[in-house]
């Protein structure tokens, strides 16, 4: 665990201690001790459990990472019960009401100290119980979530071999520091549609902007999960969603012409049924950072540059090569044990010309081929089809040569010109929320003239280590800070017609 996720532990935990101080200000005094002691970080709490006569080593619990957020929380509730509330709202509003219901018992002159003698005279039901129990596991694994760790399956092949189909992770909250759901008010452990009813699992009657606690920039290298930015409007319907987004759609319905096909698909809701999303309710996407804010970027010949300089590819990370070998025959055995590669399979395909076959290979196959003298040449097969962001002609980029790209960077200012209003309209307009248009070569922002504009977020370029098989930033863009969920760290089960045990417990680089 880095210092970063440390220090990320104790400022939450110490959330805990503050939020109530006011509130407790006034029950500590209706309970008999000096206001005081309840606006001091963590001795608040020592007092709290003498005041209720509930065990002291509570007390040291607290400060076990994560654990003792929910010592702390029951030191809290055992505390309220002493003012007589037993009931289970009352529970609640101690736990979700961040110290005001703490404040609203200590105003109210008709709360009176009990004591802990008071607690024990309160008997709870069985059904109590149990609905005691389901709320705190629903409570602690929704901390958890938000706050630690969320897991994670690979449901595509677009991150291979780095991460295989039916991987399942960890994604650390840490790392970026957690970010509070946009919409709180939702079903838990449903990420954004309900199964049977197809329904949404959310409601926005509350809408929380965009908030991260303790925040920590996205490195370049890191594995990263993150709401999918154009999943902001899907076609709700399973053979759509994210495997033919929308934006997808309406160009290939309108042939080329977004706004043509947007007529049709709007018009058509019985064909297209249309669902917007919040972006914390958006689909989960997992991809490698290759870019960060500030940087500028260009793929050449599926050579990444940052600023000029060439990359080194993740070793795991795959694409396809023609190979010319050396006449040797081609061993089964080796060819699995050596370089991963199935040769019955669509791995290794002859290509017609004596000794040359074209392969899939990652990274770390492609140095030890060619080291080991198996291979005379590799070289990888280049895709100049031009179908990639911003989907215009303007731009003869492909997913093999693209760029070069400026990557937007908070604070940073742009010039707009009508050949990068292309590439950052969507994100000044969408992710940014403003009015932005471009009327006879001129520029307007919430209907004011403007020349530049200076962002307001950092912004990323996610591509997949299987290049030629992932959906990622050269089709649709940017992502802005507010949708990155977190790091992938562990890998904690794999599986495929049976456990994959050489990948358990891998941390993921």
């Amino acid at each position: 665990m880095s210092s970063h996720q440390i220090w990320i532990i104790c400022l939450i935990a110490l959330v805990f201690f503050v939020l109530p101080s006011v509130g407790s200000y006034l029950l500590f005094k209706k309970a008999g001790q000096p206001g005081w002691k309840a606006l001091v970080p963590i001795y608040n709490t020592f007092v709290m459990l003498q005041i209720s006569k509930r065990p002291l080593y509570w007390f040291f619990l607290q400060f076990i990472p994560v654990v003792g957020w929910f010592i702390s929380l029951g030191i809290l509730i055992e505390f309220i019960k002493t003012f007589g509330k037993f009931k289970f709202y009352q529970h609640a509003l101690t736990v979700f009401s961040a110290g005001l219901y703490f404040l609203y018992v200590g105003l109210s002159p008709k709360a009176k100290f009990v004591g802990p003698e008071g607690v024990k005279k309160y008997k709870k039901s069985t059904a109590r119980e149990w609905i005691d129990a389901g709320v705190f596991a629903i409570v602690a694994a929704t901390l958890i979530r938000t706050f630690v760790f969320e897991a994670y399956t690979i449901p595509t092949g677009s991150m291979e071999k780095t991460l295989l189909i039916n991987d399942f992770l960890f994604v650390s909250k840490f790392s970026y520091g957690p970010r509070i759901p946009n919409t709180p008010l939702s079903i838990p452990f449903v990420h954004n549609t309900l199964p049977v009813t197809n329904t949404n699992s959310y409601v926005e009657w509350i809408k929380i902007p965009y908030t991260r606690w303790f925040a920590s920039p996205v490195k370049r290298g890191d594995v990263v999960v993150f709401n999918f930015p154009a999943g902001d409007t899907v076609i709700n319907r399973p053979e759509y969603q994210s495997l033919r987004p929308y934006y997808d759609v309406i160009r290939e319905v309108g042939r080329g012409n977004p706004d043509s096909g947007r007529m049709v698909v709007l018009g058509d809701s019985d064909q297209y049924p249309i669902v917007i999303r919040p972006v914390d309710k958006e689909e989960n996407y997992i991809k490698r950072c290759v870019a960060i804010a500030g940087d500028t970027l260009q793929i050449k010949n599926q050579v990444l540059y940052i600023d000029g300089k060439a990359q080194p590819l993740p070793p795991e990370s795959e694409t396809t090569y023609t190979v010319d070998t050396k006449g040797q025959p081609l061993d089964e055995a080796v060819m699995k044990d050596e370089y991963d590669l199935d040769i019955n399979s669509d791995d290794i395909r002859p290509t017609g010309v004596p000794n040359q076959y074209v392969m899939l290979l990652t990274w770390k196959a492609h140095e030890k081929m060619l080291a080991s003298g198996l291979a005379k040449s590799i070289v990888p097969e280049i895709d100049s089809e031009r179908n990639v962001y911003p989907y215009a002609d303007s731009y003869t980029w492909s997913r093999d040569n693209y760029g070069p790209l400026w990557i937007p960077a908070k604070d940073g200012t742009l010039t707009l010109t009508p050949q990068n209003y292309l590439l950052y309209e969507r994100s000044i307009r969408v992710y940014e929320h403003n009015k932005f248009e471009m009327k006879d070569g001129k520029f307007y922002l919430n209907d004011q003239p403007v020349t530049q504009y200076t962002f307001k977020m950092n912004y990323y370029w996610m591509m997949g280590d299987n290049r030629h098989g992932s959906q990622d930033s050269r089709y649709w863009g940017f992502v802005p800070e507010d949708h990155v969920v977190g790091e992938a760290w562990l890998i904690w089960m794999s599986w495929n017609k049976g456990v994959r045990w050489s990948r358990l417990f891998q941390k993921i680089k």
